[in-house]
């Protein structure tokens, strides 16, 4: 007779680490095979605000965005392969006029997701990201400070699950991630992170879990101070209903800093994917704890200076609606408060005197659109996207809009 607690392998062994599909990840995997698709297209943008924070002030320019990708999944009784390539560049028709901007910018990336299950019991997870763009995107947690340059970022995350018992598994891995924004040496970085996930099935929809998590972040310039960190995590996962699935985990970050503060924080992570009706669904996200990207900035004193304890918020939302089968409206926002302090000064303390202070810097961004299907073959779109920041470091308060109209075509 089979087990009430059947859920097996889905329930006892979902992906441990969320950053490699973004925070929006809940750990579910695509459910069957779909062939070959590309889709062809570009995207008409006025911006009004092309560098902010430059101080030669607000630069204002149309562009547009031609791209082409490509995506399949394939399972098997085995393996299954999830891939998906967009590769696209922004050309802005009026050259920016603030130093170091380019009036062309690639918009390019690229995953590859691999599940492997070698027994009922054993399977191999294998995450892989990838991309070379203009703007930071929040929903994937590295980054908030708009850039003049384009950024290469990556991340593989590799791990794997045993069911040891009907109701217990483990997931143990590890991940890499890097980021090189180019020119802009002050954000680089490089972490590699290990990881262990226990997973104690409670009941046929709920699975408590339990992380521990050490990873270690690095500047490949050697200007930003090596750090390690390590998490200790409570959490569950909980299947609402079958079109519902929330994670929430929680617990301490413990920081330490070379050439700068150990600090202790708590940390939380939360997502929520659901189908809410046939025509509405809602994604949810939300992150604290303690950053090591964007640590070393220009302080109002003048000069550069680290930050050892980045305590950042990151919360996310995303919803579409179905209006009939061939138009729909979609719409999100994102928050990112974030306060800066154990600041200590950069080349020496002839660039800064006297105590290095905190600082808070927050960031709103939200977009709004819709989309319609003309046939089989073309998709039209028109969006409008705002951001707002506030920041006591120099010339990151700003305003953007942003407006863009496109059309797809998907063979």
């Amino acid at each position: 007779m089979k087990s009430k607690f059947s859920i097996g392998l889905f329930g006892l062994l979902s992906a441990a680490s969320a950053s490699a599909q973004g925070l929006y990840y809940v750990g579910s995997e695509a459910k069957e095979s779909l062939p070959l698709k590309w889709v062809v297209g570009t995207n008409v943008i006025y911006d009004d605000n092309v560098t902010p924070g430059s101080v030669t002030g607000k630069d204002s320019s149309f562009a547009i965005n031609p791209y082409v990708g490509l995506s399949f999944v394939s399972i098997t009784p085995q393996t299954t392969w999830d891939v998906y390539v967009r590769l696209g560049l922004v050309y802005y028709f009026d050259q920016p006029a603030t130093a170091g901007s380019s009036d062309v910018n690639s918009q390019s990336r690229a995953g590859v997701n691999v599940t492997h299950r070698f027994s009922e019991r054993l399977r191999l997870t294998s995450r892989n990201f990838i991309s070379y763009e203009l703007e930071p995107d929040y929903s994937y947690g590295y980054a908030s400070s708009r850039q003049l340059s384009e950024y290469f970022y990556w991340q593989t995350d590799n791990s794997l699950g045993f069911r040891w018992t009907e109701r217990f598994a483990t997931y143990t891995g590890f991940s890499l991630t890097g980021a090189d924004y180019g020119n802009v040496t002050n954000n680089d970085r490089f972490t590699w992170e290990l990881y262990n996930q226990a997973r104690y099935q409670l009941g046929p929809q709920t699975v408590l879990t339990g992380d521990y998590r050490y990873a270690q972040t690095s500047d490949p310039q050697g200007l930003g101070s090596d750090s390690t960190d390590q998490f200790f995590l409570l959490g569950v996962e909980q299947r609402f209903s079958p079109n519902t699935i929330g994670i929430l985990r929680a617990g301490v970050q413990l920081r330490s800093v070379d050439n700068g503060d150990d600090n202790t924080s708590p940390y939380l992570e939360v997502a929520l994917n659901s189908q809410v009706t046939q025509q509405l669904s809602v994604r949810a996200f939300s992150r604290y704890g303690i950053e090591s990207y964007d640590t070393i900035r220009a302080t109002p004193r003048g000069g550069l200076a680290e930050f050892s304890d980045r305590k950042t918020l990151r919360f996310g939302l995303a919803s579409e609606f179905a209006l009939t089968p061939t138009t729909s409206i979609f719409g999100g926002i994102d928050y990112i408060p974030a306060t800066f302090s154990g600041g200590n000064a950069i080349g020496g303390k002839k660039f800064v005197t006297g105590p290095i202070g905190n600082y808070d810097e927050d960031i709103f961004n939200a977009y709004i659109g819709m989309s319609v299907k003309f046939n089989d073959l073309l998709t039209g779109t028109v969006s409008y996207n705002y951001t707002h920041s506030t920041s006591d470091f120099p010339n990151q308060t700003y305003n953007r809009n942003r407006i863009s109209v496109g059309l797809s075509a998907e063979f």
